[in-house]
């Protein structure tokens, strides 16, 4: 996902990404152990969107906090 995406959505939102993305890894990593993944960078580029909707969502709410 891109940061401009993410960076329209509000706080509800992004947590709800985050969520949603975070659910999405952990079925990976279960394919994963049972060899069912065909695409292992999957996991990685997961990994990374989470990380990235988190950063955004930090920065929202010290954005907010700072008002």
């Amino acid at each position: 996902m891109k940061t401009t995406e993410l960076r329209q959505k509000d706080a509800a939102g992004l947590e709800a990404e985050v969520k949603s993305l975070q659910k999405a890894h952990f079925g990976l990593r279960m394919q994963k152990a049972t060899q069912q993944l065909n695409n292992t960078a999957s996991l990685r580029i997961t990994r990374r969107d989470i990380a990235r909707a988190k950063t955004i969502l930090a920065q929202k709410r010290a954005e907010s906090a700072s008002k």
